[in-house]
């Protein structure tokens, strides 16, 4: 097989296409316009004060793309770093310039009538409240054993070995895109800390799964366990000991945010099910998951200090309602799936940011939901140093301190010397390094069968490199240490057989591809062409056309770095969550092998211009036109076609509108039918062309990963059930989804601010109070089989009571000696070498520590009684009691095999009020709470037994800071096949 007849699109083609390379390129190239200078870094001394300093790293090699088609004229932009600074600011004359800009915008709006901005120089203090101190680790029953093996390590560890463990070296320091260091003397080994959600990023001879939004759309349990699971072990055999994922936020507020793609739908219950079932799998392998982003990052735009040239990154104001009942709703289940790691999130929540909220972290995360791992930063989301420390801030990634590259960390020495000034006490030093060592024996890392120690003269870490393709590469390659090793020694760790993740990819991609239109049964196709009935009245072959640029190869899979461009078939959003594909099956690969071309005859057009007025024979020949199309984006330091992370609308891009209109209107002559695929981030209007009379059919496939076309042609032929439910509404306008579903694209304030004034009511619960009806709505999807609903049936297993059990008494935290060490103890030892730009825990002179009052945060003195929501992982072990069982019969009354989407919503009682206010307590219409997915054979019936809990039937009450079950008055079930299709209701 040559090259030239597709041996490119296999893994052995990529495998084979891989050149020698240097060091990767940065993002900065993805992110800059062509026009831009290289952007220069910020020295400051804290976050809100800017003096320039430039750091050149154009001295720095790139390395070479390595192209899935074997064109190397499209090398020189597939892999992604940020080796240099990334783009994320503006020169301080450039951001005078803007600023002086926007604020001129904002005076020619005064004038004009059209509003005014008011621009402040800080966030607004005060609006998130402070808890503190930090609760310690090491109290629930469930993580004893690896506490106590924890405390016995921390006591033999030093001042610096703490530091250590819990400051990253620096961006590119190391091997992995997150590094920390190691306890040497006590035994504790450096981590290894990978994106990302849907694979291993930067590695070789790795799976790249269905994005989460895609194996959302499948609402299948096992699938999202199965693909943890696969996940977690191609991590551990790469030498991963921490997996940044799974996401649970962005929740999906916005349906255009540029990161949706990374969770799993807009809902908290189907985000907490496929997270907490993803961590399951994840770290039965015995690597640390980490729950991510907590919290309320729901936009690209403004999400971080500097990435869009204003010093704040956007304040998501919420109220604690909300707040809990929505966005950490996912969080909760993943603590109580025992997530080893949360990372804090860049945006600030209340005017306060992420990774420094005492409320957030301390209140709610450590103490409400009792978790018991460590917290990390997202990539410079850490904005400040003692403080973040005292706020529950667990360990800062990469490393470096409020910019790139620029090895000022606001952990290494400085946390030193804030322990040894007495700034920062002892005890929640001590307890940073216990999270970060407690987790790592709780997935039992110190296993030497699993995670076994290096053979001598190898180096520690990972097997691969994040930043060349080259077996030889830098070992610290962000440093001027010019030492080299053997960094990536292709380990391939895709599975073999019946185990290989390829198999698995394939049927996560097929079950998340929602059919949504299927007029006149035109589905599933025959691989021979005509119908039975057809075929009498036709002797010709069957004539089919692939139509746009989505269904074929493109530059290949991964020609833009991090996936930063729409360009061929779309499997993947962009950025950090995004990998390296190691073989792409395209639409027209695998329709090419499905078709039977003894009776059919195919012609591919992959392009959404085709020449149809010049050539119009390119449709009126076809029988059968199928058009595929696509809507892209990611994370918001690359910008690609004037997408600048969230999408610009809900529209399919790259005129793919125009696409459809042309080739259903001329397909066949108008007598042919038209199939449309969809391949998007999110939901996709297609009002334009939708009710075209030839437009027969409709998938949406979501992001399918490296299976694609596999998947889609199990689909279309029907070897697989049409079996994917949408895990977010299609509207029929952006307009549809309300103000809070829309996207923040110019900045209100130097701070931006975006206020979730919509409280409980996105996407499906926006469109049932206001009463809107969607083009599909949540949970919509079409079979190849009919299903019916029978014998509901309302068990209760425990009566109704206002309030959880109280909470229950727990362990002890461990107990360290808090003496100050000598500083002399945190010196450099004599003779170190000290790398560029590395991150140390050492302090250059004793003379650094002086003594002072710290400015602690407000309220730091006040401690916080413990909440009553809480006791155990996820909160009051009382709130997972099953109250209700719901049993529902389903039937097969269709003419083949299928699968079903058992959903059931729950509508809260009306007039519920608090008790000791008497307001009334807001519900929307409802909420989905339980849901399985079952196979029936044809004619044959199943009992599905759903669980309600405690938490389930409860609302956070603001005023008792506690989850409340309303008592008198009777709760309305409802099951059926979608958020609107809910044939059978019971009360209880």
């Amino acid at each position: 097989m040559t090259h030239s007849d597709g041996f490119s699109e296999s893994r052995e083609g990529l495998l084979y296409s891989r050149k020698v390379a240097h060091i990767r390129s940065s993002l900065d190239e993805a992110y800059k316009s062509s026009s831009e200078e290289e952007i220069d870094d910020f020295d400051s001394e804290d976050a809100l004060k800017q003096t320039s300093a430039h750091h050149n790293y154009k001295g720095h090699k790139s390395k070479s793309s390595v192209h899935a088609y074997e064109n190397p004229t499209l090398f020189n932009c597939r892999k992604s770093s940020r080796l240099r600074t990334i783009g994320r600011a503006l020169k301080p004359t450039n951001l005078c310039l803007v600023i002086t800009a926007i604020l001129l915008g904002g005076l020619i709006a005064l004038v004009a009538g059209s509003g005014y901005w008011v621009y402040r120089n800080a966030p607004i203090d005060g609006q998130s409240p402070p808890w503190y101190p930090s609760p310690a680790g090491g109290t629930l029953e469930s993580w004893q054993e690896s506490y106590r093996k924890a405390e016995a390590m921390v006591k033999r560890m030093s001042l610096v070995e703490k530091v250590n463990i819990t400051s990253g070296t620096g961006w590119s320091q190391d091997l992995c895109v997150g590094n920390t260091a190691p306890a040497i003397n006590a035994g504790f080994p450096a981590l290894c800390l990978q994106d990302g959600p849907l694979g291993l990023r930067f590695a070789d001879h790795s799976t790249a799964f269905p994005a989460g939004i895609t194996i959302g759309a499948t609402w299948n349990k096992d699938l999202m366990y199965r693909r943890g699971r696969a996940h977690g072990l191609e991590a551990r055999l790469k030498g991963v000991n921490v997996l940044l994922g799974p996401s649970m936020g962005p929740l999906g507020r916005m349906p255009a945010g540029g990161r949706n793609w990374e969770g799993f739908g807009s809902d908290p219950v189907l985000q907490a099910i496929a997270a907490s079932n993803t961590i399951k799998g994840i770290q039965e392998m015995g690597v640390i998951a980490t729950a991510k982003h907590y919290v309320a990052n729901e936009q690209e735009h403004f999400r971080q200090s500097f990435e869009w040239g204003l010093p704040n990154a956007m304040s998501s104001n919420i109220d604690d309602r909300t707040l809990h009942e929505l966005y950490i709703w996912p969080f909760a289940e993943s603590i109580r799936a025992g997530v080893g790691s949360v990372m804090c999130s860049y945006n600030l929540v209340n005017n306060s940011y992420a990774c420094g909220n005492s409320k957030l972290l301390n209140g709610i995360l450590k103490d409400e939901l009792g978790f018991q791992g460590f917290v990390q930063s997202d990539w410079l989301a850490q904005r400040s140093g003692v403080a973040s420390a005292l706020a529950g801030l667990d360990m800062t990634m990469p490393g470096d301190g409020l910019f790139w590259m620029d090895g000022k960390s606001l952990f290494g020495p400085e946390l030193t010397i804030s322990a040894l000034n007495g700034s920062l006490p002892m005890e929640r030093l001590d307890d940073m390094a216990t999270r970060t060592v407690a987790a790592w024996y709780q997935l039992g890392q110190d296993d030497k069968a699993l995670w076994p120690a290096p053979v001598p003269g190898d180096h520690d870490g990972p097997n691969f490199s994040s930043w060349t393709d080259d077996k030889v590469g830098l070992l610290h390659p962000g440093s001027d240490d010019e030492t080299t090793t053997v960094v990536n020694k292709f380990i391939d760790v895709q599975g073999e057989g019946e185990d290989s993740h390829g198999r698995l990819a394939r049927e996560i991609a097929a079950e998340g591809t929602v059919l949504v239109k299927n007029e006149e049964g035109i589905l599933p196709l025959s691989r021979h062409g005509w119908s039975d009935e057809e075929k009498h009245a036709n002797d010709n072959k069957y004539r089919v056309g692939i139509f746009g640029e989505d269904a074929g190869p493109g530059k290949g899979p991964n020609f833009c770095p991090d996936r930063g461009c729409n360009q061929g078939t779309l499997a993947s959003g962009w950025g950090s969550g995004a990998v390296e594909f190691p073989y792409l099956v395209t639409p027209l690969k695998a329709l090419e092998s499905a078709f039977d071309f003894d009776y059919v005859n195919l012609s591919d057009f992959l392009t959404n211009n085709p020449a149809l007025k010049k050539t119009p024979s390119i449709v009126d020949e076809q029988d059968l036109c199928i058009v595929f199309i696509n809507s892209d984006a990611g994370e918001g330091f690359i910008a690609s076609e004037g997408v600048r992370g969230d999408r610009n609308d809900l529209y399919p891009q790259k005129g793919g509108d125009g696409l459809v209109q042309a080739v259903a209107g001329g397909c066949g002559k108008g007598k042919g039918k038209t199939i449309v695929v969809v391949h998007a981030v999110g939901p996709v209007i297609v009002e334009r062309w939708i009710d075209l009379p030839g437009v027969k059919a409709v998938i949406l496939a979501n992001l399918p990963g490296e299976e694609s076309g596999n998947a889609l042609a199990d689909v279309l032929f029907g070897d697989v059930d049409a079996s994917g439910r949408l895990p977010y509404t299609v509207g029929r306008s952006i307009r549809d989804y309300g103000k809070g579903g829309q996207v923040l694209y110019y900045p209100n304030n130097v701070v931006p601010q975006q206020d979730f004034d919509e409280g409980l009511y996105i996407d499906y619960r926006h469109f049932d109070k206001n009463n809107i009806s969607p083009r599909f709505e949540f949970g919509f999807g079409l079979s190849y089989t009919t299903f019916s609903f029978s014998d509901l049936v309302l068990t209760t297993t425990k009566p109704k009571s206002s309030l959880p059990s109280p909470r229950p008494t727990t362990l002890d935290p461990p107990n360290y000696d808090t003496i100050v060490p000598d500083p002399s103890t945190a010196l450099f030892p004599s003779g170190f070498r000290i790398l560029k730009k590395r991150v140390y825990p050492y302090i250059s002179s004793t003379k650094v520590i002086k003594s002072g009052q710290y400015p602690y945060p407000r309220g730091y003195s006040v401690e916080r009684p413990r909440s009553p929501a809480g006791g155990g992982e996820g909160g009051n072990p009382s709130l997972f009691e099953t109250h209700l069982t719901v049993n529902v019969t389903v039937t097969n009354t269709g003419s083949r095999k299928g699968k079903e989407v058992v959903q059931l919503y729950l509508s809260f009682p009306a007039n519920v009020t608090e008790e000791s206010t008497g307001e009334v307590i807001d519900f929307p219409v409802r909420v989905l709470r339980a849901f399985e997915k079952i196979e029936v054979d044809v004619e044959k019936s199943q009992i599905v037994s759903l669980e309600l809990t405690r938490k389930d039937l409860s609302y956070w009450s603001v005023v008792q800071q506690n989850w409340v079950m309303p008592t008198n008055a009777e709760f309305t079930i409802s099951v059926g096949r979608s958020s609107f299709d809910l044939p059978l209701k019971g009360k209880w």
